[in-house]
């Protein structure tokens, strides 16, 4: 049992929709955290990791470019007229949606929140903790992902 459980382990790590999808995703978080320290946005080992491993939110969208390879490597494999293409862009649409529209108007509100709360505690007002505030991405952010996996998605499709 063991045996077939790893031999399809390795088929997924050779599988090339999986690696469009994990390459366009570490392409995009890498292009992001080179960004970041040319613009000296790093300032310790453990903020270039994260940035590396997990941060969200900048230049490219990693969730677009993912979802972006996803869509193309399945539209080249399966078909566009596949249902697996149709859940996969269904998918996309979805993701690209929530990068632009919820995820960034919830940034923006707890940022908002947040400098509202910061006066109250300076007034001795409120005692105010902040909330997380989540990175959402700009039309640009998400269209150069979307560029990215796609490149990748047909890179890994085609080659």
């Amino acid at each position: 049992m063991f045996d077939a459980v790893g031999n399809q382990f390795i088929l997924l790590l050779f599988n090339p929709v999986f690696l469009a999808c994990i390459s366009s995703w570490f392409c995009a978080q890498f292009i992001k955290t080179v960004i970041a320290v040319l613009y000296g946005r790093i300032h310790s080992v453990g903020e270039l990791i994260e940035s590396l491993i997990w941060k969200t939110g900048g230049l490219p969208s990693s969730h677009s470019a993912l979802v972006a390879a996803l869509a193309t490597s399945i539209a080249f494999r399966n078909g566009i007229d596949s249902d697996i293409f149709v859940l996969t862009f269904c998918f996309f649409m979805v993701t690209i949606r929530d990068a632009v529209g919820v995820r960034r108007s919830s940034g923006i509100q707890a940022r908002k929140i947040n400098e509202i709360g910061k006066t109250l505690r300076e007034k001795s007002i409120l005692d105010y903790n902040t909330i997380k505030e989540v990175n959402g991405h700009t039309p640009m952010e998400v269209t150069v992902g979307c560029l990215l996996g796609f490149f990748i998605g047909l890179a890994y499709s085609v080659f």
